[in-house]
């Protein structure tokens, strides 16, 4: 079963999430491009997991990075897509 979509600020900049606002996902991210950068991001939550589980630091480090990038990529961390020019996005192959 599927959870229904969180709901949107009137802008779309943002979801709300048990009252809470998160950045939104870019929406100019194609569909596939966006499910292999959420992919990417779940993987990396994983291996943060794991990493702590084992204790090892640098391997939790480098997880954690992995996990800024596709926030990043994603839209949901650094510069607000927003506010991004649309010849300085990055390209949806990165």
């Amino acid at each position: 079963m599927k959870r229904p979509l969180p709901e949107k600020t009137p802008d779309g900049r943002y979801i709300i999430v048990d009252g809470r606002r998160w950045r939104a996902t870019d929406p100019s991210l194609t569909p596939e491009r966006r499910q292999e950068l959420v992919n990417e991001l779940m993987q990396a939550r994983r291996d943060v997991g794991r990493a702590k589980r084992l204790h090892d630091a640098e391997l939790e480090r480098d997880a954690r990075q992995r996990v800024h990038a596709a926030k990043v990529a994603l839209g949901e961390r650094g510069k607000p897509w927003w506010e991004r020019e649309s010849d300085s996005k990055p390209p949806q192959d990165q």
